[in-house]
């Protein structure tokens, strides 16, 4: 029966008891573990509170490596829990993990070594923001920094093996948190390496603790994960280089140039608990709608995918099993159509009006 919902809006393709458009964090990030969704949600807020106490208690080094490192740990785990790529996790983690983690590093190393300006660090720099520091802030380490994230999810996406939308998803969400994790240690290093036992502001390390080790590794991780899925594709084989992969990296290239630009600008803030605070605002407004966007991404390319596997098998009368060539697609929504479909199974809407019109 046809419906108001003609997009399935309120039904998401990995958790049909949830709405496309909402903020749940674990079945967007993680969809293949939505059997256990409170177990990741769990192992997420843990990370971030060792962080926390570790902050409170002024043990910054520990503080500052658990931010860093928590959210990725969380991840590979998700990643052998839900049994993925089987015999061959290890090499496929060290490859979108490890890979993107030392060429981060070394990215973010040169930059702030050669950079005009100390355009890593979130302390303001006196004279005020210049044109060549958010140049770099902004433009420069964004746009290379997604450079250096797609390498290792392109080049796994790439084999047929590991060529599924969800597993481009996946390769992407990893590289982003490891590229997080390199940022958060090179932009804090002098935090890691300033002593075990600090004296702390509890209104600057609070929010700290949760950009870095919450919203930033997500967000980028997010941003990166939305290009690698269009990447892979749907259906046999992987999709490649086309206009779906083109716009999911510019959307990935956005997300970024805003977090780098709002970062940067919000770092000449004087008052340190007041700039914690607003990058802390403006990471997760970025984020909530990088969530969005990936359950879309998520939604119709799972729904789309789908539905040509139940044409293609023949499903109706005049298809025959393992049938190649173009579907008929809705009208109305422009998802495949099973052979012989009296209504679309996507939206609802009848088909076979169009009969007489050569529509069908």
């Amino acid at each position: 029966m046809r419906t108001a919902d003609l997009a399935r809006q309120r039904s998401f393709a990995v958790k049909p008891d949830e709405a496309v458009a909402s903020f749940a964090l674990i079945s967007s990030v993680m969809p293949r573990g939505i059997a256990r969704p409170r177990t990741y949600r769990a192992a997420l807020l843990i990370a971030v509170g060792a962080a926390l106490v570790a902050a409170l208690l002024g043990l910054l080094p520990v503080a500052v490596l658990l931010a860093a490192l928590g959210v990725p740990l969380v991840y590979i785990v998700y990643v052998y829990d839900v049994n993925l790529w089987e015999d061959e996790p290890i090499w496929v983690s060290a490859l979108a993990f490890l890979l993107t983690g030392v060429l981060g590093a070394a990215l973010l190393v040169a930059v702030r070594t050669w950079g005009p300006e100390p355009t890593l660090e979130q302390l303001p720099v006196a004279g005020g923001p210049s044109v060549v520091g958010f140049l770099t802030a902004a433009l420069l380490v964004p746009v290379l920094g997604e450079i250096v994230r797609q390498i290792g999810p392109l080049i796994l996406a790439s084999r047929p093996r590991f060529d599924d939308l969800m597993d481009g998803l996946t390769f992407g969400i990893i590289s982003g948190v490891a590229y997080s994790a390199a940022d958060t240690i090179v932009r804090h290093w002098s935090e890691i390496t300033g002593g075990l036992v600090v004296p702390v502001d509890p209104l600057t390390w609070i929010p700290l603790i949760f950009l870095e080790g919450l919203v930033k590794p997500l967000l980028i991780g997010t941003a990166t994960g939305i290009a690698c899925a269009e990447f892979a594709g749907l259906g046999t084989g992987y999709d490649g280089f086309t206009l779906r992969y083109l716009r999911g990296l510019v959307e990935a290239i956005g997300a970024n140039v805003a977090f780098g630009a709002a970062m940067y600008l919000l770092g000449f803030v004087t008052q340190p608990a007041l700039r914690v605070g607003l990058q802390l605002v403006c990471g997760a407004v970025i984020l909530a709608i990088l969530i969005i966007r990936v359950r879309t991404v998520l939604h119709v390319g799972l729904m789309e995918a789908a539905l040509e596997h139940a044409a293609r098998r023949g499903v109706g009368t005049s298809v025959p099993v393992g049938a190649t060539g173009d579907l008929q697609v809705c009208r109305r929504c422009e998802m495949p159509l099973l052979s012989d479909a009296e209504f679309c199974t996507a939206c609802g809407t009848a088909v076979q009006v169009w009969l007489g019109h050569g529509q069908r």
